[in-house]
Order: structure tokens, then sequence, then C-alpha cells
């Protein structure tokens, strides 16, 4: 007799879907959050230190604005992305 167990989801499927699951508003407010990494992962590169220490601090910089812009992305989904959108052309 074999068994037919359910397939495990992939832990990407599982953090998608937990991301997915989280409510508009902190979806809105992560995707706000890579706004200031960013600006900082840019604004470093004024500082009076190594060339090797701006490249460091750029990458972990720009890593962490990308990781709050999927993630807020994620989090808001498609619709949600429509509800922000539609928010800023009124304005």
């Amino acid at each position: 007799m074999t068994s037919t167990t359910p397939e495990k989801p992939s832990l990407l499927d599982r953090i998608k879907k937990r991301l997915a699951s989280l409510s508009f508003r902190t979806g809105v407010i992560v995707l706000a959050c890579c706004i200031p990494f960013y600006i900082l992962s840019f604004a470093q590169m004024l500082l009076p230190i190594s060339a090797q220490a701006k490249t460091v601090l750029w990458v972990i910089l720009f890593g962490l604005a990308k990781t709050f812009q999927y993630g807020g992305l994620t989090i808001l989904g498609v619709e949600g992305f429509k509800r922000v959108k539609a928010w800023f052309s009124k304005g």
C-alpha cells in the first residue's frame, strides 16, 4: 500500500503565504520603510570612510531597502498595490 501524504509547501511558499495574510496597513508601513534605506544607501557615500566600508554599507542598506520593498509589495498584493496607486493619483 502506498501512502499519499500531501506535499509540504516549500519555505518560500510558506513565507509568501504568511506575508500575504498581513493587513493592508502593515504592507503600507513595510513598503514605506524602504524609502529611508534607499536614502541611506546613497547618502552614506558622503561619509569620510574607506571605499571598502562604503561598499559594505551600500550592499547592506540597499539590500534592506529591496527587502522592505518586495516584502511590502508581497503583503499588499495586487489589489493593495492598486489601492496605494489610486491613493497617490488622487492627491
